[in-house]
């Protein structure tokens, strides 16, 4: 009679399952040696490629710029035999930082009015050779643009229809558009603005268009992180939460967890009879 039930026992769960009652219906795939060596060598690419780029460019910057500056400020530097002067002149980074005291008292120097008249005299001095003024209006144009704070920076991140309909481009906002640009276009209404658009992945390269607002879509997240997107081709990507979708969620969640009480009440305490 045992052996009977047991055979049942085993013939039923056999029909519930083919590996029996504990066993998945379906085997996992299992992963191979080289699969998971190659999954683990990825892994450690992403955690170690940006540290020892990082350290890497920090070194050459340490090994070459800086240490053929500090090399040079302290060949200026006056010698003699004082302890003090000898420290210094073996001491690192000293000239490098004496460099950065004489830009930051030049810097100051230049904000008075004395000081903007001489910067005046230097740069009509330097504007009036045909050759070196070339040269000096492209570097001062793109530290002035790279280095002042002013209305014109990028401070919002847009989308915006280019080069055809339906087809949407990730824009900086430069600002609203003026001079002689906004008297031409003064037939496109009013909150003309400047917008960049830059080229993947190489963003110091790009467009400059003129639209109204109304045909931009304002993002919200920031001008580094529209930059990351930028620079990864679209591979990063910020997080994003939108307040409609989270509240539907939660919605969701108090739904399901009041059908999961339902039953659960009716066990315990038994439905009421009428």
């Amino acid at each position: 009679m045992n052996d009977e039930s047991e055979e049942k026992t085993r013939r039923s769960g056999d029909s519930r399952s083919p590996l029996g009652n504990d066993g998945p219906l379906i085997q996992p795939k299992k992963q191979s040696v080289f699969s998971s060596l190659w999954s683990s060598f990825l892994a450690g690419v992403v955690v170690v490629a940006p540290i020892g780029i990082t350290i890497w460019l920090f070194y050459l910057l340490i090994t070459g710029p800086m240490a053929k500056l500090d090399s040079f400020v302290k060949q200026t530097l006056p010698v003699s035999e004082s302890m003090r002067e000898q420290v210094l002149q073996v001491l690192p980074g000293v000239g490098v930082l004496v460099a950065i005291i004489v830009l930051i008292l030049l810097g100051a120097f230049a904000k008075n009015f004395i000081g903007r008249s001489f910067i005046r005299a230097g740069e009509r001095l330097f504007e009036s050779v045909p050759v070196v003024r070339n040269v000096f209006g492209f570097f001062k144009n793109v530290f002035e643009t790279a280095l002042r704070q002013s209305d014109r920076s990028f401070k919002e991140v847009a989308l915006v229809e280019y080069p055809r309909k339906d087809a949407w481009v990730m824009a900086f906002v430069v600002g609203e558009t003026k001079g002689e640009v906004r008297a031409r276009l003064d037939d496109m209404g009013e909150h003309l603005t400047s917008i960049f658009i830059p080229t993947v992945p190489n963003p110091t390269s790009g467009f400059l268009l003129f639209v109204p607002r109304k045909d931009l879509r304002i993002l919200k997240m920031t001008v580094e992180e529209a930059a990351k997107v930028v620079f990864s081709l679209g591979l990063v990507t910020p997080e994003y939460a939108d307040g409609a979708e989270a509240a539907r969620r939660l919605e969701a969640l108090a739904a399901e967890a009041s059908e999961e009480k339902g039953p659960l009440r009716k066990r315990l305490f038994g439905s009421k009879k009428t």
